[in-house]
């Protein structure tokens, strides 16, 4: 079984490096990766447009109804900064909203929310008004904590100046720049204030706050529930979207393949193996992804819990040194017998013209290494003419040390 996977991806291999049964020139190989990379790129973008079809969780239930119905973060005194900040960071937005993505299908107690909010948004006037609101908190805000700044600075050369350490003057300049700031702010503050009482009585912005406030706490506790649902499951739904889109591509390329082997056409072969090759990295991606998603994210973090509750955590580390212990041996086995063992060693020192033993680069047909004295070529067994030691197969005849005599 071993043995017939090792020669399928050997043929695979030289499928994807040859053409008629020769090595692919620069120029061939630069254009096929070109086409791989240009493959490559369509599939993923062809993925996210196929995706981007499927609700997902933010969307379903948005951020703005998890804060207002779940997380029970907005108060009759930070609502309205809570929906100033929205506003502006929709309208101040740098990239085009997609409006495509407010069109899902939204949970049923979202729904009147997120109609609520959507027509504070759209309205310019209103808008304006609340992105005003917020710059007139900011600088108000800013302005206090420079006062609160100077008036520090104010007591300390005050206090200096008693000691007689340092001049009236300043002290006055200090005053004066205070007295000015706190002018300055009284007036922001003002004027924050008549655009804040102007906004809370807006019937949108009331009816807006009193959706959330209505909400029952059944219907709290249930959309908590079905929003953790959601989380679960999304990574498997958008999986299915992606193998839906994926597994058309991969059976077009395995079937063109096939046909391109059976009928003996090399050019066809070397794309349709590189289109296989392309189709397969995504998918392995997307099954990774999921991997991520479901198993450390959520089934690991169930499995520490349940550990921790029962003060048997010390097996989770049991457990990852043993994991760690067994992911080492498997690379050190992969490194040293497969990618860099003995046999291939040898090969590319013969390819490349060097000693077999030390590596040594050898004049062409040198009997003997003048380095460590190592022979190069002993007799073939079969056609007893000379082949290299360490060669897998002689270079005369052909046959390996294994195969039987003619």
């Amino acid at each position: 079984m071993f043995q017939s996977i090792r020669e399928y991806t050997r043929q695979f291999q030289h499928r994807l490096t040859r053409l008629d049964n020769e090595p692919l020139s620069i120029a061939a190989l630069i254009v096929i990766l070109f086409l791989d990379c240009f493959i490559l790129i369509s599939i993923f973008d062809g993925l996210s447009d196929h995706t981007a079809q499927l609700t997902t969780p933010d969307q379903h239930i948005p951020p703005l109804c998890r804060e207002m119905v779940i997380d029970e973060s907005w108060s009759a005194t930070n609502g309205l900064d809570n929906l100033a900040a929205l506003v502006s960071r929709h309208h101040q937005s740098y990239t085009t909203p997609d409006d495509r993505n407010e069109n899902k299908e939204l949970h049923a107690v979202c729904q009147p929310i997120w109609r609520a909010f959507r027509v504070i948004r759209n309205d310019e006037s209103l808008s304006r008004s609340l992105i005003e609101a917020r710059k007139l908190w900011q600088e108000t805000h800013e302005l206090r904590a420079e006062l609160d700044r100077m008036k520090g600075a104010y007591d300390t050369s005050l206090l200096e100046k008693l000691a007689g350490q340092k001049p009236a003057a300043s002290v006055l300049a200090i005053q004066k720049e205070v007295a000015d700031k706190t002018q300055a702010m009284n007036v922001l503050a003002r004027k924050q204030a008549l655009i804040e009482a102007a906004l809370e009585q807006d019937p949108r912005i009331q009816a807006l706050l009193v959706l959330a406030a209505g909400v029952s706490g059944a219907d709290r506790v249930a959309l908590r529930e079905y929003l953790r649902h959601l989380n679960f499951w999304h990574p498997v739904k958008r999986l299915g979207m992606e193998m839906l889109f994926l597994l058309p591509l991969l059976l077009a390329f395995y079937f063109w393949n096939s046909r391109s082997i059976v009928a003996s056409r090399p050019f066809q072969t070397l794309i349709s193996s590189h289109l296989l090759v392309v189709a397969l990295v995504p998918a392995l991606i997307k099954l990774l992804e999921l991997t991520y998603d479901i198993i450390p994210r959520k089934l690991l973090k169930r499995v520490i819990e349940i550990l921790i509750s029962l003060k048997l955590v010390a097996i989770w580390h049991y457990l990852v040194i043993g994991a760690a212990v067994l992911l080492a041996l498997a690379l050190i086995y992969l490194f040293q017998k497969k990618l860099f063992s003995r046999e291939k060693l040898m090969l590319r020192r013969i390819a490349k013209g060097q000693c077999q033993a030390c590596g040594q680069r050898l004049a062409s047909d040198s009997a003997h290494c003048p380095a460590c004295g190592a022979g190069q070529y002993h007799s073939c067994r079969h056609c007893q003419a000379l082949t290299h030691v360490h060669g897998k197969f002689c270079r005369a005849c052909g046959r390996g040390d294994d195969s039987s005599p003619a």
